[in-house]
């Protein structure tokens, strides 16, 4: 299976037109390879799996990660890579794998880090502090959309303190996204 970036981001801009989703899964993207790196594990499949994440988000939003086997299948993904993808549902039972758990993990904190970011004069996830994170956390008018149990969940089942991960996924983005 060709888990190369170049393949995965020519599936993602078929399905998905909208410039902030297509944002969003590099954000996720870099977040995952930075983890595989962390973790020592496959940096090429976890960043394809964090860049095709949403891949059916645009067309089906209700039934959403459901529909990314049928666009993915065609183009040689795995059944195994698919579920990867899927496992991001709230709502999946059964026991997480490490790449499951670090996508839930990092899906929504990464938009919480950019939306942290953007509202700074510099807009520089380069020089945001964590402490300003953690009290944007506590403001529920801010980024409403953004479910902060999630958010702390994703912390938890990775085993890490949520400042640690804050950190650690701010810091992927500040590098791979170049908005330092």
């Amino acid at each position: 299976m060709d888990t190369s970036r170049e393949k995965a981001w020519s599936i993602l801009t078929q399905h998905v037109q909208e410039k902030t989703l297509l944002n969003h899964c590099l954000a996720v993207e870099a977040a995952m390879r930075a983890y595989a790196a962390k973790y020592g594990e496959d940096v090429e499949y976890w960043g394809a799996v964090g860049l095709l994440h949403d891949v059916d988000f645009e067309k089906y939003p209700e039934e959403h990660p459901g529909n990314a086997g049928n666009m993915l299948k065609p183009h040689g993904y795995t059944d195994e890579f698919i579920i990867d993808i899927e496992s991001h549902a709230r709502d999946w039972e059964p026991e997480r794998s490490l790449l499951q758990k670090v996508l839930l993990g990092v899906d929504e904190l990464t938009g919480f880090i950019i939306a942290c970011a953007l509202v700074r004069p510099d807009k520089s996830i380069a020089n945001l502090q964590v402490k300003s994170v953690m009290k944007k956390m506590k403001d529920k008018a801010f980024a409403r959309a953004v479910n902060r149990e999630t958010i702390i969940q994703g912390a938890q089942m990775l085993e890490v303190e949520l400042q640690e991960h804050i950190e650690f996924v701010a810091a992927a983005l500040a590098k791979d996204l170049s908005m330092a």
